[in-house]
């Protein structure tokens, strides 16, 4: 029998910062089982024109969520003719991270979301916990398998009040922090703004490492 925790893809370093005029979400693209098994793995998803959720975690449970939550908030936006906040989407993903947990299943659903978004009462970060936690994030936060590498550059350089531009740049340096220190961290970079002119990809840069003979 085939050993299923070394089916599965994990690892994982996510960003998410609170700027001045905006959102910065940032992930790298590495997805590990042991071994690198794919190097191209997007782990930023929009969810619609407002907000968008990096993963950390279980690919399928991630894959399989981040489905829900779109269509369940397009079902809630057609049902109540009006736009959800990114409050409730946040607590739908947290209830459907709750039950992920808890479900009988031979490979436990770990997986966790930064959500972030904007809507009438200005823009959101969430820390969305494999427990089905839900909270509400201010300044920065990180998670998986190399957030304690990216969480020192943010704790050293991040400041209240800073421009979406900037934040950008301070989320390159965490991720790449996490780049050259953690296994599980690696292949490329990607980040998403989320400002009043939309959701924009500010990165998605493809790393490549060439082995000299």
């Amino acid at each position: 029998m085939k050993n299923t925790e070394n089916e599965v893809l994990k690892g994982t370093t996510t960003v998410g910062l609170v700027c001045k005029e905006g959102i910065v979400l940032a992930a790298d693209r590495r997805a590990t089982a042991g071994f690198v098994v794919n190097k191209k793995a997007h782990k930023i998803i929009q969810l619609n024109d407002a907000m968008a959720v990096t993963m950390a975690g279980l690919v399928s449970d991630a894959q399989l969520l981040s489905k829900l939550a779109k269509a369940e908030l397009k079902l809630k936006d057609l049902q109540t003719n009006r736009a959800s906040t990114v409050r409730e989407a946040a607590n739908l993903i947290g209830g459907m991270l709750y039950m992920n947990l808890r479900k009988m299943s031979m490979v436990p659903g770990i997986v966790g979301f930064l959500l972030g978004g904007t809507d009438k009462e200005g823009f959101h970060l969430y820390d969305l916990g494999i427990d089905g936690s839900v909270t509400d994030v201010d300044d920065y936060v990180s998670d998986g398998s190399g957030s304690v590498f990216a969480f020192g550059v943010l704790e050293t350089l991040y400041r209240k009040g800073m421009t979406v531009e900037e934040g950008v740049k301070l989320a390159a340096k965490a991720i790449n922090a996490a780049l050259q220190r953690d296994v599980n961290t690696g292949n490329g970079i990607d980040i998403l703004t989320i400002t009043d002119k939309g959701l924009q990809w500010a990165v998605e840069k493809e790393l490549l490492i060439k082995v000299e003979v």
